[in-house]
């Protein structure tokens, strides 16, 4: 199951809190929409994404930040259903 979580924020704190969600690891998309709604930035992230492949996003999003005064960030995250998690529980008993 996917959620989505948004937060408000501004450029000065943009790259630490894509930095911080990126560390999470549960994330599997950031979209970075302006004060308007309108979306400047949407990029996937899975568990396979290294350093090779973040350095392009965060020059985007560095940027970004030097653009936009305020913006919103959109998280999903990938969440484990219960029932799914009471049917494991079931199996291994």
């Amino acid at each position: 199951m996917t959620t989505k979580e948004t937060f408000s924020i501004n450029s000065e704190s943009l790259m630490a809190k894509i930095k911080e969600l990126i560390k999470e690891g549960n994330v599997t998309r950031i979209i970075i929409s302006d004060k308007m709604g309108k979306d400047l930035l949407n990029f996937p992230l899975t568990v396979g994404v290294v350093g090779l492949l973040i350095a392009p996003m965060f020059a985007a999003v560095g940027a970004l930040a030097a653009i936009v005064t305020e913006c919103t960030i959109t998280v999903e995250r990938e969440v484990a259903d219960e029932t799914e998690e009471f049917n494991t529980d079931e199996k291994s008993v």
